[in-house]
């Protein structure tokens, strides 16, 4: 659970946006689906909490606290109950069971210098700034195999060149290909190729490589799913197949509701669990409602107004959450369209269910849909005067476009 400091109120923790913001929710029942949850092992929290606590932008602004899921929604209200009761001087008493990142940081680094002594042996002027950094990281410089990497011809030096080695360590693949040597058999070969490091199921940290596929084979089955006109279009168009599908998992035979994206960079097909899928609340200053947000968890794209940049500038965009990132992407126009897949795409575009903060009725769809002007009213501009007007669909590019006039009776 976290307490924010600006408002005094607790939530339930959901994530971190891409920009270090925290997302949370008022406790409720009904999003219990979303929640955060960490395994109940000290070392397993405590890694976690760690690398969580390092993503966010101004932790400072917050206090956290470890509850066990079936205990959330009732101790947030009855935390809030007890904090609006509390002085500032007796909310101070709150620190001796908050989850304290001090007490976190200086555990794991002496669980690490008992496991690895050697790490402070060999001695450098920045070893203990090393140290002090090594929560930010799912993995350590000296976990990495480095014999592995020289095979591949590469070395710290070279990584930290290319700006690689942090988002290793971090556990993700690399932003951009890297040339590699790679065997194969007596032949040694260069080719491009994404890596990224992961435990194996011997316990052991390896490198994975993924090469580069000239193209997909969607004649195969992948995981047991047989690919649609529709899927191929999709994930080549936007990278993104947009349905949630059952994969089998290979070695257990589980059936596993999945989404399933495009590795833009490798060709290669990423699968991710639904219980993985995380929506956030607000996007970009913008609060989504159910319909929006369950519009995303089933993989669909969304067209979204309004947006607020970094820069603090409006734009608006479609989004879909993209199962090899693990988080919801802007999709801009032109920038994911495959020669000889556009005319297809643009025939099946979706028509949003929202525009400019209201909800569309089905008539007003409908019209949308079939290439008819709508009236709408009830819009609302920026200095709070509403305002009305006609709405047309553009198939081109997905987007409902608005007019004070009908053109259309002129």
């Amino acid at each position: 659970m976290v307490l924010r400091h600006s408002s005094n109120s607790i939530g339930i923790v959901q994530g971190i946006e891409n920009n270090g913001n925290l997302i949370d929710f008022q406790p409720d029942r009904s999003k219990v689906d979303t929640v955060m949850r960490i395994d109940s092992s000290e070392n397993s929290f405590m890694d976690f909490y760690s690398d969580f606590y390092h993503q966010l932008k101004d932790p400072s602004n917050y206090s956290f606290f470890k509850v066990r899921e079936f205990e959330a929604h009732d101790t947030a209200i009855g935390l809030q109950e007890y904090i609006d009761c509390l002085s500032d001087v007796e909310k101070q008493d709150l620190k001796a069971v908050e989850v304290s990142i001090e007490a976190v940081t200086a555990i794991r680094n002496k669980r690490t210098i008992e496991n690895k002594p050697s790490v402070l042996k060999n001695g450098s002027s920045n070893g203990s700034s090393m140290i002090s950094n090594r929560s930010q990281y799912r993995y350590q410089i000296e976990d990495v195999p480095w014999d592995t990497m020289c095979e591949l011809a590469l070395d710290r030096e070279k990584l930290e060149s290319l700006e690689a080695l942090d988002t290793l360590l971090k556990g993700y693949k690399t932003p951009m290909l890297i040339p590699i040597l790679l065997k194969d058999g007596e032949e040694v070969s260069r080719i491009d190729a994404r890596l990224q490091l992961r435990i194996n199921d011997d316990g052991e940290l390896v490198v994975k490589v993924h090469r580069v596929c000239k193209k997909v084979d969607f004649r195969k089955k992948f995981k047991g799913h047989k690919f649609t006109k529709e899927d191929r279009v999709n994930l080549l168009d936007s990278g993104n197949m947009g349905r949630v599908v059952d994969l089998i998992d290979t070695v257990t035979g589980e059936i596993i509701p999945s989404l399933i994206s495009l590795d833009r960079l490798t060709n290669e097909l990423i699968s991710l669990r639904m219980e993985f899928v995380r929506i956030p609340d607000v996007l970009c200053g913008v609060r989504l409602d159910l319909e929006q947000k369950q519009t995303l968890r089933d993989g669909k794209a969304l067209f979204i107004e309004n947006m607020v940049s970094k820069k603090g500038t409006l734009f608006s965009s479609t989004v879909q959450f993209n199962a090899d990132r693990q988080w919801v992407e802007f999709l801009f126009e032109n920038k994911f369209k495959r020669s000889g897949f556009s005319e297809v795409h643009h025939s099946e575009r979706v028509v949003p269910s929202h525009f400019r903060g209201i909800k569309l009725r089905k008539w007003q769809m409908d019209k949308l849909k079939a290439g008819e002007t709508a009236y709408i009213k009830g819009l609302e501009s920026r200095k709070g005067k509403t305002y009305q007007g006609y709405m047309n669909f553009d198939k081109t590019i997905g987007r409902i476009m608005f007019l004070f006039t009908n053109l259309k009776k002129k």
